[in-house]
């Protein structure tokens, strides 16, 4: 019985990032977090498909992931970025300060999360550059660079991705904190620089090939 807990611990320690990368992360979090000007809202986008931001539950969900967020956070939907003007992504990706990405939860209570191929790739610009969550419902944001990301190829509807956040994830992991203090404007100005748009941490293998 106690083997079977190990086994399980090792096999699901609250992050399937190894500790090494976890480390980088939130040292470049708190690398970001040093560039944030005092006063400057931090510009968040939500990527979400049509099929969940037109539900009735989407004005819930999207004011439980204001409220997870560092106060006077600016969150932007597709509407709100592109409405009415061409979609032009990388130009824009350049001026935000993280990504949220809310997929389709495989069943009510699961932990794992189904993204379309538009969000796989929007969630693969910014995942090396940029605080990058997972709206994961109950569980609330989960830094994507916790969850475990496993292709899903589709030969018409184009590669989407399944993000698994582990069991043993809880809201006061160090890559949370660090993440969203990123986002928090500094209780005393700071020059901000253009070393934001450097990579400040690996990306997975899993990531970056899929």
């Amino acid at each position: 019985m106690g083997a079977k807990k190990t086994d399980d611990a090792v096999a699901d320690p609250g992050s399937y990032a190894p500790p090494r990368q976890r480390i980088r992360f939130v040292r470049a979090m708190a690398h970001l977090a040093k560039q944030r000007a005092l006063g400057e809202p931090a510009s968040v986008y939500i990527s979400v498909p049509p099929g969940i931001s037109q539900s009735r539950q989407w004005p819930q969900w999207r004011a439980r992931i204001q409220g997870d967020l560092p106060d006077g956070t600016q969150l932007l939907t597709y509407e709100d970025a592109f409405g009415g003007r061409e979609y032009e992504w990388d130009a824009f990706a350049d001026s935000l300060d993280g990504l949220i990405v809310v997929g389709k939860q495989k069943r009510a209570g699961s932990r794992v999360f189904i993204l379309g191929p538009v969000a796989r790739l929007e969630l693969r610009s910014l995942v090396a550059q940029r605080p990058v969550l997972l709206y994961a419902h109950d569980l609330g944001l989960v830094p994507v660079v916790d969850c475990k990301p496993a292709p899903l190829p589709h030969e018409h509807k184009g590669t989407r991705l399944k993000l698994t956040v582990p069991r043993r994830w809880t809201r006061t992991s160090e890559t949370l904190t660090s993440a969203l203090a990123a986002l928090q404007p500094p209780p005393e100005e700071t020059p901000r620089t253009a070393d934001h748009l450097l990579h400040p941490f690996d990306a997975p293998q899993e990531y970056s090939s899929t």
